[in-house]
């Protein structure tokens, strides 16, 4: 299954295609896609839905998943992120992709076993599940790699307890 992992942004979006099958992952591509500053926000948010159809047109993957907004101090950098999250949403549901959403604390327990685990923690694993794959670039693209195996592993959980449950 291919997995398109979102660490949404207004100014930067993380992306991540991730591959996953017989208890592997493999990362297929990441990067971000960055919106201008000086544009106004609904030309950014704009921009934002323009990545996303282009990278699914080429590479459609069968689910997204995304970080869950979780509460921040900083009402306007949450207000820019939901607003980001909102664009993603209607794309992959226009595109006709189904969508999940986990919690930072879910996706750090996916990772490392451990849902209060350290962000330096998380990438640390992620670039060794990826096999150092993951280009260099900011946090947005491990985050938004690390969104995509989570889902991946929650997947193959809810297969091997369907497969269970057909016993």
């Amino acid at each position: 299954m291919l997995v398109l992992g979102l660490d949404p942004g207004l100014a930067l979006t993380g992306w991540a295609l991730i591959e996953g099958g017989g208890g592997r992952v493999t990362l297929k591509g990441a990067g971000v896609w960055s919106t201008p500053a000086h544009l106004d926000q609904g030309r950014r948010l704009l921009a934002l839905w323009d990545s996303f159809g282009e990278l699914v047109a080429t590479e459609p993957p069968q689910a997204v998943s995304l970080e869950r907004l979780y509460f921040s101090r900083n009402v306007s950098t949450a207000m820019a992120v939901s607003q980001a999250r909102g664009v993603l949403v209607c794309a992959a549901a226009k595109a006709s992709i189904e969508l999940h959403e986990y919690t930072p604390g879910e996706i750090k327990q996916a990772i490392t076993g451990s849902g209060s685990a350290p962000k330096q923690q998380v990438a640390k694993l992620v670039r060794l599940l990826l096999g150092n794959a993951v280009p260099l670039g900011p946090d947005d693209v491990t985050d938004a790699c690390a969104v995509g195996i989570c889902h991946q592993h929650a997947a193959g959980l809810r297969r091997a307890l369907a497969a269970g449950a057909g016993r």
